[in-house]
């Protein structure tokens, strides 16, 4: 395992070629897709992080990075109609599979975040707690799918601006859901998560 500095998360899990490192964005959102993304990164980037502990402007700015110098990289959408029929954790998995179908080069191990994973084909893998604070792969992808879906709610938010995606992105934040009971819910929400499965049996009822 090697390190790059001090405080630099760590470059490689395994001591494969080439090693994916998966993650995804949005699982605890109200509205819109969940998207990870795939990364094999060829050298080890200063300043990968957990995308959470990274600004906006940071994200940004490694996401390019990320592309210009990964092995090969992909993001992968699953959108709210697809996660209300299998449910958010079988629609993240999917998602990391997209993202691992789109790779230009097929990985020979896999590092996923979190503790769930469903087998990917016959490759290897080893799913790491937080790993996304502590491999660099991780952090890649995890900075790569944020970045993706954020940029994609933003755009979204042209066509619903009462919602304030632009600022919330989706997430059950306090203006959200003061919104929600507003102006109702639209064609985006999750219609099995919390308030707005509230307000779909609440429409059922009447």
């Amino acid at each position: 395992m090697e390190r790059l500095k001090n405080k630099e998360l760590l470059f490689s899990k395994s001591t494969y070629s080439s090693e994916a490192g998966c993650d995804e964005a949005g699982r605890g959102c109200l509205a819109g897709p969940v998207v990870a993304a795939a990364v094999v990164l060829k050298n080890p980037i200063p300043g990968l992080n957990d995308s959470k502990k990274l600004n906006e402007k940071q994200r940004d700015s490694l996401a390019e990075r990320i592309k210009s110098e990964a092995l090969a990289y992909h993001i992968a959408f699953v959108d709210e109609r697809k996660i209300d029929e299998i449910n958010i954790l079988k629609a993240s998995i999917l998602a990391m599979h997209l993202a691992l179908d789109g790779l230009r080069i097929r990985p020979e191990y896999i590092i996923v975040d979190g503790n769930k994973f469903t087998p990917y084909e016959s490759v290897p893998h080893a799913c790491v707690v937080k790993g996304d604070g502590i491999y660099q792969s991780i952090a890649a992808a995890s900075i790569l799918a944020k970045t993706a879906r954020d940029a994609y709610m933003k755009q979204m938010h042209e066509t619903y601006p009462h919602y304030q995606w632009h600022v919330n992105k989706g997430y059950p934040t306090t203006s959200h859901v003061n919104n929600i009971k507003k102006f109702g819910i639209c064609s985006l929400h999750r219609q099995t998560f919390g308030i707005v499965r509230e307000m779909c049996q609440t429409k059922l009822l009447d």
